[in-house]
């Protein structure tokens, strides 16, 4: 009897511990959508400037057209 007690006991704290998992987990995931969106927006604004800055060259004759 005793030794289902501990085994209960030692099953109920790794049922806690993958709970604590879980919920780290979850918190990354998040946090990898959030850098995920600002890389793509840096992306798209790097974009954005890349094709400004062709224009200026082609328009002082720096690039050809």
């Amino acid at each position: 009897m005793e030794t289902d007690s501990i085994v209960l006991e030692h099953l109920r704290a790794i049922r806690g511990s993958l709970d604590e998992i879980k919920l780290d987990i979850r918190e990354m995931k998040g946090r990898l959508g959030i850098l995920e969106a600002q890389y793509a927006s840096l992306s798209n604004r790097l974009d954005r400037i890349d094709g400004r800055l062709e224009r200026v060259e082609k328009r002082l004759e720096l690039i050809d057209a």
